[in-house]
């Protein structure tokens, strides 16, 4: 088995524990910084959405549309370095830890639908 880079060694004990334990932030916010700060505030704060055809992190100026690791953020666009997985904006961190806690704000509906009344 090929060795596990950081973030899929938070993800696996996360995926373990079901919960952010402090270790668990510890660990996020070391090899994060502040992105991942604000990903887990994000988290507790209920911002991410999943839809039938997106999930989506609700940002402070705008709405994000997460799929995988890849993001609609200028931050994922300009900053970031495609090619290291320890590179992600907050927003991809906020999924990433939403899911393995389950904790995700689930709509019956489209976001294409939803986003034209936005």
């Amino acid at each position: 088995m090929p060795e596990r880079n950081p973030v899929e060694r938070w993800q696996a004990r996360l995926e373990e524990t079901g919960e952010l334990t402090p270790e668990i932030v510890g660990r996020i916010s070391r090899l994060h910084g502040d992105r991942g700060v604000r990903a887990i505030e994000a988290v507790a704060e209920n911002r991410v959405k999943v839809y039938r055809d997106f999930t989506i992190v609700v940002g402070y100026d705008d709405e994000y549309i997460v799929e995988g690791q890849g993001c609609t953020c200028k931050d994922s666009e300009y900053n970031l370095d495609p090619d290291d997985p320890t590179d992600l904006c907050w927003h991809a961190l906020a999924v990433a830890i939403a899911r393995r806690i389950g904790h995700l704000d689930y709509h019956d509906m489209w976001y294409s639908d939803v986003r034209e009344f936005l």
